[in-house]
């Protein structure tokens, strides 16, 4: 499994507009059918930089699944965040490769 992360810094006065708009967008990423889940979380570091942090973060089954949706999807779901935001957000993108998942458990006596 793998995790396609964006943290995304975006300034206070376009915030409330992006996260309406960010909420469509993860649906339309989703409906390409590369990934099977999606998390929007808020960072809660403040930034020197300021604005508002967000981290998105997609769960794709396969490394194929990851690689076909850059060559196939992202260039035209970028372009309206881009489009839309330009100079106002800024974005950077990390791969993450899941080794195993841990779960709490409880010790029954």
């Amino acid at each position: 499994m793998y995790i396609y992360n964006i943290t995304i810094n975006v300034e206070e006065s376009i915030h409330q507009e992006w996260l309406i708009w960010i909420q469509d967008h993860i649906q339309e990423v989703l409906a390409t059918g590369r990934f099977v889940s999606a998390k929007l979380t808020q960072v809660l570091v403040e930034e020197e930089m300021g604005g508002i942090t967000y981290s998105i973060q997609y769960t794709a089954n396969t490394r194929k699944d990851l690689d076909d949706y850059y060559s196939v999807d992202a260039p035209r779901l970028r372009s309206d965040g881009i489009t839309r935001f330009a100079d106002k957000m800024v974005a950077f993108r990390t791969e993450l490769k899941v080794i195993k998942e841990f779960y709490p458990f409880s010790i029954r006596n």
